[in-house]
């Protein structure tokens, strides 16, 4: 295929980017970056009343993140207007277009007639055969036209989409929709079509939703004079439950995935799945989708949006992160929850190592080195990067026992025994680093003729407060000795305390 493919993305700025826009940007930008063409970023912000600043910024913001990198653009529609009313105005010439002066509220009292009738509502043409007389009387009372396309009421449309095949539409059923509603903003159906065609735009890939805009939009590339380009609607995106993705099924914008702590290509690679695949393979380089990307291989089922595999996916990514790239990435999240100040504090040399947390004591841990090992040893562990505030947010405040982990660990026989020879055992001097500690206290157990189970859990959650943690012994090192000993302590004296 020539390399002079031109594809677009043409959202409309009324919210944030969703996982379906989202797909649909990645399967344009795919195709284009696969073919050596030409990606092109429209937007449709002629809703003035929904279209918003906020929202095209929010856009461009999580097309950059997810790295769909434009050539062309952003152009705005409303930048256009002027080109719009030229093509109308010869379609009017031409006599393929007419005006129309029904106001809303005659069109919304024959919509009801005919629903009453049980006949699909369709325009009755009223206006199309006004003579001049009657225009002019119409705007003598103020009415101001819109321009309505003059549809054939005959024959066959027919759309070879890529992606559907051979999909038939009786001109018949398709009524002489608006072209230029009367306030001169030019309608959906006919804007995108002078755009895709001052724009040489090539293939239209979309969703299948606009599948039945196609044949209006092709009759009018056929009464304008243009070259009609291909068509690939790509299949309906469905929540786990099979129904239509929705807020409903929790997070549909690129953003919040993006806050929640999914990696931008853990996230593009997901979303190529939907709808595409190649053979068996899961996991693929950016590289890969571009080179193996196909419309032939999209189907034409609907694809479902499983969380959890995405989930599942992100994790994979996060671990084939380096250590150093994983710490600089969870650093914002422990500051956005409030763990860690967002700038450093100094203190005197004495004081140093302590800090305050919303009232609770804690270790001042700023150095690269310490926010290296907490990656090192939470990596596996993480699914997604906001993962690291419930899994290390006790390393920096005061220890909170969950109550299960009290009653099934701390308060079995023995274990203030345990957690007293535990203080001995890591009171010595030694090099505190997790190989030491962890020859230590499997000598303990050995010395107390336990399985070394029985004494890790309770030093678990006596240092944690839960029973599941990262790695004990890296959690202890990383902890350090003072911190480590004083929350055996507590947990010591809060045995005594419900004892007594």
């Amino acid at each position: 295929m020539a390399n002079n493919i031109r594809v677009r993305f043409a959202p409309s700025p009324t919210g944030y980017l969703h996982i379906g826009g989202a797909r649909t940007a990645l399967f344009n930008w795919l195709y284009a970056r696969h073919h050596g063409g030409v990606f092109i970023l429209r937007i449709e912000d002629t809703d003035r009343e929904r279209s918003t600043e906020e929202a095209i910024d929010a856009i461009i913001e999580a097309m950059s993140w997810l790295g769909l990198s434009w050539d062309e653009g952003p152009y705005r529609q409303m930048d256009r207007l002027g080109r719009y009313h030229e093509e109308a105005q010869r379609l009017l010439a031409e006599g393929k277009a007419y005006k129309c002066y029904c106001t809303p509220e005659e069109l919304e009292e024959r919509r009801k007639l005919a629903l009453e009738r049980r006949e699909a509502p369709k325009y009755d043409r009223r206006c199309l055969t006004l003579t001049e007389k009657e225009r002019l009387a119409c705007e003598a009372q103020g009415k101001k036209p819109a321009i309505r396309f003059n549809c054939p009421d005959e024959g066959i449309t027919v759309v070879d989409d890529i992606v559907k095949g051979r999909v038939v539409f009786e001109n018949a059923n398709l009524d002489d929709f608006v072209m230029v509603r009367a306030d001169g903003i030019p309608t959906y159906n006919f804007a995108v079509v002078v755009d895709d065609h001052d724009m040489a735009i090539t293939h239209v890939i979309r969703g299948d939703d606009h599948l039945s805009n196609t044949p209006r939009q092709i009759l009018l590339y056929q009464a304008l004079g243009y070259s009609i380009p291909e068509f690939a609607h790509l299949p309906m995106i469905l929540g786990p439950d099979k129904t239509r993705l929705s807020k409903r099924h929790g997070a549909t914008a690129v953003e919040a995935y993006r806050d929640e702590g999914y990696l931008p290509h853990a996230l593009v690679n997901y979303l190529a799945l939907l709808g595409w695949g190649y053979g068996d393979q899961t996991l693929f380089s950016i590289d890969e989708l571009i080179q193996k990307f196909s419309l032939e291989a999209v189907g034409k089922s609907p694809a479902v949006f499983d969380p959890i595999k995405l989930e599942w996916m992100n994790g994979v990514y996060i671990r084939e992160l380096s250590v150093d790239e994983l710490a600089k990435l969870i650093k914002p999240y422990l500051i956005k929850a409030g763990l860690i100040p967002e700038t450093p504090m100094y203190m005197p040399e004495d004081e140093k190592g302590m800090y305050m947390v919303g009232g609770d004591l804690a270790f001042e841990r700023y150095d690269d080195a310490w926010y290296r090992r907490l990656a090192e040893i939470t990596q596996e562990r993480i699914s997604k990067l906001s993962d690291i505030i419930a899994l290390s947010d006790f390393f920096f405040h005061r220890v909170v026992y969950e109550t299960e982990a009290i009653q099934r660990v701390l308060k079995k026989e023995g274990v203030p025994e345990i957690l007293q020879k535990a203080i001995e055992v890591l009171s010595e001097s030694f090099d505190f680093n997790s190989r030491e500690i962890e020859a230590r206290l499997r000598k303990l157990a050995e010395d107390l003729g336990f399985k070394p189970k029985l004494v890790f859990q309770p030093i678990r959650v006596a240092v944690t407060g839960r029973t599941v943690s990262p790695p004990l012994f890296e959690t202890i090192e990383l902890l350090g000795r003072d911190a480590t000993l004083e929350r055996l302590g507590e947990a010591i004296h809060l045995l005594e305390m419900a004892d007594g």
